[in-house]
């Protein structure tokens, strides 16, 4: 079997980003607008009762705007990801958040409306519309927090501008940088940022990972100024904006968007800071299996090859078949849909110049469908990145014909399916390892993972604190930037790295994106939650069926009534959060343990 190696653009608007058809979608959504807006303004909730018929008129328009928006903005950033010098996505782009902010006033309205309902009158509406019942109720207590409209519309409308254009210009910048590399055996390469990150995180060459790595810290400090310029005014723009909507602290949006509670959050952060041992201890290991005293930053992603192992190198073929075939063992549902995603071309995975960096799953209201960007580069690591996205994509397919608010889930359990689908790809490389070496490569394969979560995007969110704490007395300096993130890896880490990344606060696109604030703890959540998802689903005959209705409960109630119903646990314990932590300790153990006859 072949499967296609570029995304299928075909169904979403066939003549591309500059045809007839976008366009008409975007004149359709233009004139619905005006209607819809008219509408919830006409509208009255006790009048409407008990059959609420003009209510579910709006519904309809509701769902047919939001998907349009949706999904030509989905697909002007597909363009741009795989064409970074494409000129012609960002005005279409433009045009659809344009036409979100004028929504958005309508949306506005219709909230402020369920907040001037009587208690009783509201119950009503809920028990009419039983499936949205839990998001009727959020966006009534999002009214609450609503300015006067001139005012909402006024920030919406300046945000086009600002918060978002700032965003958007972060991509423009980092889409444009090159990174010329002359290679440990003289050969001389210009890499994309993608090329050059999977370069130096994954060539068996230490020398070629210093050399690659240095360019790319001198390259993003080259144009420090302009990506610490945009960083300040992305965080300062949120700031008023919090301040406007009287929020008293920064970490209140982000909690509420997560649906989640701060004391959920702290007991998380808790058991990562109490369990750091186990994975320090590894990095240590890992280090002298590399012939090195201690970690370096660019050291710590690269292969463990030992003895005459040489790392397997998949085709994106072999790949596929690999992924499809273990998802059938837990859940024939998922390798049914992976199968259907990789024969259709859903995904764009090849390796080339002139590609933005990072992967993401994109989902595709209009025709209920995904997309999956990535650059796949044949290691291990790339068949995790692709299963984790697929993961993403399974999850979004569950909710396709339900309400557009019942599929808007947060992002932390967004980050659950991902990796429980990442978990159940690396388990089996490392179960199918014919050899003590091989064995050992693919558990340091595996270990990426709660590497990152448990120390790396604890970097992240330690950095963002300390960067949002500072920023709210004034812009800080490229100097003050580098500093609050080496302070923060050395915390993160525990000590087991000898140098650092001072400049990832640029290089790391999580930081500049703008409509989902603090872009780290989510993974965190997502991870330690899928590892006791992915422990049950070893033990109980009928997972799919359990696995299948919780993620359909992910936008229907907040992530602590979430994992009471279907895992039995509360998430303010640090006990639910040490049983994830733990099996990732299982692994690092298991390293140490066949490690030693290498050292």
């Amino acid at each position: 079997m072949s499967y296609p190696i570029n995304w299928n653009t075909d169904r979403i608007f066939k003549d591309g980003i500059t045809g007839t058809a976008i366009h008409q979608r975007l004149a359709e959504i233009t004139s619905a607008i005006p209607t819809f807006n008219a509408a919830v303004n006409a509208w009255q909730l006790a009048a409407d009762a008990p059959a609420f018929s003009n209510f579910n008129a709006l519904l309809d328009q509701y769902e047919n705007i939001q998907n349009g928006i949706s999904t030509i903005m989905t697909f002007a950033e597909m363009i741009s990801s795989a064409e970074s010098k494409n000129q012609e996505a960002g005005p279409v782009l433009s045009q659809a958040q344009n036409l979100a902010t004028q929504f958005q006033s309508g949306t506005n309205q219709l909230q402020k409306k369920l907040v001037a309902a009587t208690d009783s009158d509201f119950k009503q509406l809920q028990q009419a519309f039983p499936v949205i019942a839990f998001n009727l109720q959020e966006l009534r207590e999002q009214g609450k927090r609503l300015l006067d409209d001139a005012t909402e519309d006024l920030i919406n409308r300046l945000a086009i501008d600002g918060f978002n254009g700032w965003s958007q210009h972060y991509t423009t910048l980092s889409a444009d940088l090159k990174f010329p590399v002359t290679l440990n055996d003289g050969q001389s390469l210009t890499l994309s940022a993608g090329q050059a990150q999977n370069r130096f995180e994954s060539d068996l060459d230490p020398k070629n990972r210093e050399i690659v790595f240095n360019q790319w810290e001198q390259t993003w400090s080259n144009h420090a100024a302009n990506f610490a310029d945009t960083l300040n005014h992305l965080a300062g723009f949120r700031l008023t904006d919090y301040q406007a909507h009287h929020e008293d602290n920064y970490l209140a949006v982000p909690l509420r968007l997560n649906r989640m509670h701060r004391e959920t959050l702290d007991a998380m952060w808790a058991s990562v800071s109490a369990n750091k041992k186990p994975f320090t201890t590894y990095m240590a290991q890992k280090a002298r299996l590399q012939g090195k005293t201690e970690m370096a930053w660019h050291d710590q992603w690269a292969p463990v090859v030992v003895g005459d192992f040489t790392p397997t190198t998949y085709t994106f073929d072999q790949a596929a078949e690999f992924i499809i075939s273990n998802f059938r063992r837990f859940s024939p549902k998922m390798a049914d849909f992976a199968q259907h995603a990789f024969d259709n071309g859903w995904i764009e995975a090849e390796d080339r110049p002139g590609k933005r960096p990072g992967g993401y799953m994109t989902s595709v209201p209009d025709i209920k469908e995904a997309r999956i960007f990535m650059t796949f580069d044949g290691s291990a690591s790339g068949v995790s990145t692709l299963a984790h996205e697929l993961g993403h994509a399974f999850h979004s397919s569950l909710l396709n014909d339900l309400p557009s608010f019942r599929r808007d889930y947060a992002m932390n359990v967004a980050e659950t399916a991902s990796t429980f689908a990442e978990l159940i790809v690396a388990d089996a490389t490392v179960k199918a390892a014919k050899t003590p070496e091989e064995k050992l490569n693919l558990l340091d394969a595996k270990m990426s993972n709660p590497m990152a979560m448990l120390l790396n995007i604890h970097a992240r969110y330690l950095f963002e604190r300390s960067f949002y704490d500072a920023r709210q007395k004034g812009p800080q300096t490229v100097d003050q930037l580098k500093q609050l993130m080496t302070q923060a890896q050395e915390t993160a880490y525990a000590g087991s790295l000898s140098t650092f990344d001072p400049m990832f606060w640029a290089d790391k696109l999580h930081f500049f994106i703008d409509d989902v604030p603090f872009y780290n703890f989510p993974y965190t959540f997502g991870y330690l939650l899928s590892s006791g998802i992915y422990a049950k689903a070893q033990t109980q005959a009928n997972f799919e069926d359990q696995y299948i209705a919780l993620l359909t409960d992910t936008a229907n109630m907040s992530a602590e009534d979430l994992v009471q119903k279907h895992l039995v646990a509360n998430l303010s314990k640090p006990d639910f959060w040490q049983q994830g932590i733990d099996l990732a300790a299982e692994d690092a153990k298991q390293f140490l343990t066949l490690s030693e006859a290498y050292i």
